[in-house]
């Protein structure tokens, strides 16, 4: 389906014509210009567009390269968007996020805060331990195997560890607002990631 790369702006609060409040995140998105277009019955093998975002001087010469194979400036983020049927898209042509429109249900897709390295309570959510007199195993993680069986830890076991810094996808918000003049849109609910943060939206079927 068709999506566009952008970055989060922050959260506020949308007020519905009903007098509901609904949590809302805004977003970014475009302009993005189409890099390249991908066909099956091509090289590449499958239908997808390659769109650019965030423009600016200070990229590799490789993309530059790319870039001025459509005649547009250098982007720095680069993302592709596997579509059913190439359709009238052309590389150089420029989507905004008039791309979207009140109502329509997208998944965003985004890179979650780093945290470095955390303990099983703040990763994983244990409980820790009794909150009473003596106890000294308040944030630990407790037994993680058997001495005389298994004799090992079982791969997978959750464990302290570095947490965060990876990719997530939240899939089913829902587009409340869209500016297109200012090529901002208003999803409902939390997005993955810091503001400022690169974020790929997709309409879903």
């Amino acid at each position: 389906m068709i999506g566009l790369i952008g970055r989060k702006i922050g959260m506020t609060q949308i007020y519905k014509e009903t007098g509901e409040v609904c949590p809302a995140t805004a977003l970014e998105v475009g302009p993005c210009p189409i890099v390249q277009i991908k066909k099956s019955d091509g090289k590449d093998g499958y239908n997808a567009i390659k769109l650019g975002f965030w423009e600016s001087e200070k990229i590799s010469k490789p993309l530059k390269g790319i870039m001025s194979k459509i005649g547009k400036p250098g982007h720095k983020v680069m993302g592709e968007f596997h579509l059913d049927e190439i359709g009238n898209f052309e590389a150089g042509a420029v989507l905004k996020a008039d791309v979207f429109q009140v109502g329509d249900i997208v998944s965003i897709k985004g890179t979650i805060k780093g945290r470095g390295f955390s303990g099983v309570i703040k990763r994983h959510g244990f409980h820790g331990g009794d909150a009473s007199h003596g106890c000294r195993s308040n944030r630990v993680p407790g037994s993680i195997s058997g001495s005389s069986d298994p004799s090992r830890v079982y791969k997978g076991k959750k464990m302290p560890g570095h947490y965060g810094a990876s990719n997530m996808t939240i899939r089913g918000l829902e587009v409340i607002m869209v500016d297109p003049d200012k090529n901002l849109i208003f999803v409902k609910g939390a997005v993955p990631g810091p503001r400022q943060g690169i974020v790929y939206v997709t309409k879903q079927e």
